[in-house]
């Protein structure tokens, strides 16, 4: 956070930018990464307030054989009903937001990175003291996503129609790093002078 010891980097993209391996490799240079996607998981756990909540509103179909959410079902029945949406949204949100700034405030050696696929839209920017934005070209998000996820294209594209504009997304971002192309050294290389710009932030966030 803003008024924490280390630099907090909020680490955001469009579906298919290639968040998941920039934060990756940041992760092996030494960042402490906090990802909200294995946080919303966490919050509806078997024996989880939320989850309770969930079942009790859709009942127990709503869950899969081993008594786990059953995500794609949910997915599914929000992405077609904004009241649905809405509801979910105010049920998780704030225990992700919490369980985020709790994350944030845990003392570490370096800068943290915070990945969220939604950190603009959900407002956790407020959070970080810096936005980096993943980009890539929509060919190539849809290209990987359909690879990655089995997904159909128009399936894909109804998912970024849901997200930021990338104009938009690329017009809040502090730093950028353009992964449209499928080139590793060239990711390696604009990774690793970030990290040493994070380090050294972080260093004079200390220091003050």
């Amino acid at each position: 956070m803003k008024n924490s010891r280390h630099l907090v980097v909020g680490l955001t993209g469009g579906i298919g930018s290639g968040k998941t391996t920039v934060s990756d490799k940041f992760k092996l240079l030494g960042a402490t990464i906090i990802d909200a996607d294995i946080i919303a998981r966490d919050i509806v756990a078997p024996g989880s307030i939320a989850l309770q909540k969930i079942t009790k509103k859709y009942g127990t179909g709503i869950l899969l054989t081993n008594g786990q959410l059953d995500r794609a079902q949910l997915r599914g029945i929000v992405f077609q009903s904004e009241q649905d949406k809405n509801w979910l949204n105010q049920l998780t949100h704030p225990l992700i937001r919490q369980q985020i700034v709790n994350a944030i405030a845990a003392p570490c050696d370096n800068y943290v990175i915070l990945v969220a696929p939604l950190l603009l839209e959900n407002g956790l920017d407020k959070l970080v003291d810096r936005v980096l934005v993943i980009d890539a070209n929509e060919e190539q998000q849809i290209a990987r996503t359909s690879h990655r996820d089995k997904r159909a294209a128009d399936e894909v594209k109804a998912i970024m129609a849901s997200q930021l504009p990338r104009n938009e997304r690329i017009a809040k971002a502090d730093d950028i790093i353009d992964n449209s192309v499928d080139n590793s050294e060239l990711l390696s290389s604009a990774i690793a002078q970030l990290h040493e710009q994070y380090s050294k932030l972080t260093h004079h966030k200390q220091q003050l």
